[in-house]
């Protein structure tokens, strides 16, 4: 599975975003299914629909409903991980939804990511060690 961030989320449903078309183009390449987190989901849908209206958040639920990706279901015992993620990475600083991928990187065993966010995910290292591999980027 892939991990997919909110900054290609935004960039892929909506059309205005000036990555849309590379997130569209990673997707159509993948051959492995996207996951995701529940706080990567809710600042995903409040981007959205800041930038396009509800009707865009809807469509992105809609996706997640009918299958489209995973939902990964961080787990209570992952909250003294986060917090140390927090702590570790104050000064860029990290975010709830960030940390959650970084966990959800230690569960899979692999940081393959989709991700705007090039600064962040060059710094993060799942399970202390690792960089994340940014298939958004990748060929760029």
């Amino acid at each position: 599975m892939i991990i997919a961030d909110t900054g290609f989320w935004v960039a892929f449903f909506n059309h205005g975003d000036d990555r849309h078309l590379r997130a569209r183009e990673c997707v159509r390449n993948l051959r492995e299914p996207l996951i995701t987190t529940l706080p990567v989901v809710t600042e995903t849908c409040y981007l959205l629909q800041q930038r396009g209206g509800v009707s865009l958040a809807l469509v992105y639920v809609g996706c997640l409903r009918q299958g489209g990706y995973h939902l990964f279901q961080t787990q209570n015992t992952a909250l003294e991980r986060i917090e140390q993620l927090l702590r570790q990475y104050a000064n860029l600083p990290i975010d709830f939804a960030d940390a959650s991928l970084v966990v959800l990187a230690d569960t899979l065993g692999h940081g393959r990511i989709l991700s705007t966010d090039r600064r962040d995910f060059d710094t993060y290292r799942w399970r202390n060690q690792y960089p994340f591999t940014n298939l958004l980027f990748e060929n760029t």
